[in-house]
């Protein structure tokens, strides 16, 4: 398990070359939702997402040899753009293997920070692939399955726990785990007595399924979000997410996407449907908890076009 010691030493190494992103009180948010709520604001990150302190700690790990012979991550978006732009940063040879789905802006800024870009017919074929190239000498830099990586996306939690007002529950999307991971390690260490909740989208459920199949198990992908798409989460994940974690609520992509033009509308902040996920977890977190909430929301990423944004918008019927 990630103890509080790994998080503060992933702090102090990646600081300086990541941000340490806003936490506020959102007035919009807390008027909406009927409960007071702080949002770490960490789409305002290096590259868009948090994926960015993962992947610098994790680069920032590599000896000698390992940097020149380069290294390599497999991405529905996030963690490429966060590798392809840290790795030019630290002047590491980057490779990233997204799925054809990815994000044609994500592919874009892996291509021009550097990195060579190799696509594939999905994420199960990108996963397969990247074995290929570990075998050949690349060092992996995994978006959730490595204890420097979680320990790195823990700081967010530290920030947080640092940074916030008081507050009972905070919630966290999840993809394959290592964000809610780590910032669940690091607010059991800081403020033992906040609750921490999950939120995936339907046919994103790779944590979902796992707990309740009482370990990890690969899952049909379908969901529109596709930085929440892991085709499985992994053991270290699913063992603290056991551990530390209230529980995980799944919502429709629909209500993932309403919550985007939430979070623009009230918050003022433009997110990405990985994020807008939060708001109908929120609701549910306060149906269930009952009066006194103080609510918590890792605002994790940003990288949605408004094209993209509105041709959900139109798929969904939500104009």
């Amino acid at each position: 398990m990630i103890g509080i010691s790994d998080i503060e030493a992933a702090a102090r190494s990646i600081a300086g070359h990541v941000v340490r992103t806003p936490t506020v009180p959102s007035p919009g948010l807390s008027a909406l939702l009927g409960a007071p709520v702080t949002a770490k604001l960490e789409l305002l990150q290096r590259t868009g997402s948090f994926k960015a302190r993962g992947a610098t700690a994790k680069l920032l790990s590599l000896s000698a040899a390992e940097r020149a012979a380069g290294a390599v991550a497999v991405s529905g978006g996030n963690h490429g753009i966060a590798l392809a732009v840290m790795a030019a940063a630290l002047d590491v040879k980057a490779t990233v293997v997204m799925p054809e789905t990815a994000p044609a802006r994500s592919i874009g800024i892996a291509r021009e920070a550097g990195a060579t870009l190799r696509l594939t017919d999905g994420m199960d074929s990108a996963f397969a692939l990247v074995k290929e190239l570990r075998d050949e000498g690349l060092t992996l830099v995994h978006p959730f399955d490595d204890p420097v990586v979680i320990a790195a996306q823990g700081t967010v939690g530290l920030e947080f726990a640092d940074d916030a007002d008081e507050l009972t529950d905070v919630i966290v999307s999840v993809g394959g785990g290592g964000l809610i991971a780590g910032v669940a390690a690091a607010l059991r260490a800081r403020r033992p007595g906040v609750r921490v909740w999950g939120v995936e989208t339907e046919g994103a459920q790779a944590m979902s399924e796992a707990l309740a199949a009482g370990g990890p198990v690969p899952v049909a992908l379908s969901s529109v979000v596709t930085t929440l798409s892991a085709p499985s989460v992994s053991r270290l994940t699913y063992d603290h997410v056991a551990a530390l974690v209230e529980d995980v609520l799944v919502v429709p992509d629909r209500e993932a996407v309403r919550g985007c033009l939430d979070l623009a509308e009230h918050a003022k902040v433009w997110a990405e449907p990985a994020a807008g996920c939060l708001l109908p977890a929120a609701r549910q977190v306060l149906a269930r908890v009952g009066g006194g909430a103080r609510l918590g929301l890792v605002v994790c990423g940003g990288n949605a076009t408004p094209g993209e944004v509105m041709a959900w918008t139109e798929r969904f019927g939500l104009r």
